[in-house]
């Protein structure tokens, strides 16, 4: 399989947006990532080709297949709604967790 051949199916595709929502909720910078994902949200494809461009680059530090499976992450629109729904869904999650043990420390 050459480069050009590199797909990103659903689990896969699906594995990766989960690993990135944790590790922006796990920061606890959902806000300033939703408010940055929005307003990049018309040059998500410009992005995608532009990492096509760059895979000698970037290919040399995380190898060329994971760049350009990135790439087609950032090619379907859809894929950044999946990641907004599911930064929230962590966060609101995460809020729920945190919410009894604030109660119990203003007692």
């Amino acid at each position: 399989m050459s480069l050009v051949d590199v797909s990103l199916p659903e689990a896969e595709r699906d594995a990766w947006l989960e690993t990135i929502a944790g590790q922006i909720v796990g920061r606890r910078l959902e806000v300033p990532a939703i408010l940055a994902l929005e307003m990049h949200r018309p040059l998500m494809f410009l992005s995608s080709q532009a990492l096509v461009v760059a895979v000698p680059f970037l290919g040399a530090l995380v190898g060329p297949r994971n760049v350009l499976k990135c790439s087609r992450l950032l090619e379907d629109r859809a894929n950044l709604d999946r990641l907004l729904n599911r930064i929230e869904e962590l966060a609101t999650a995460r809020d729920g967790r945190d919410a009894p043990a604030q109660e119990a420390s203003d007692e």
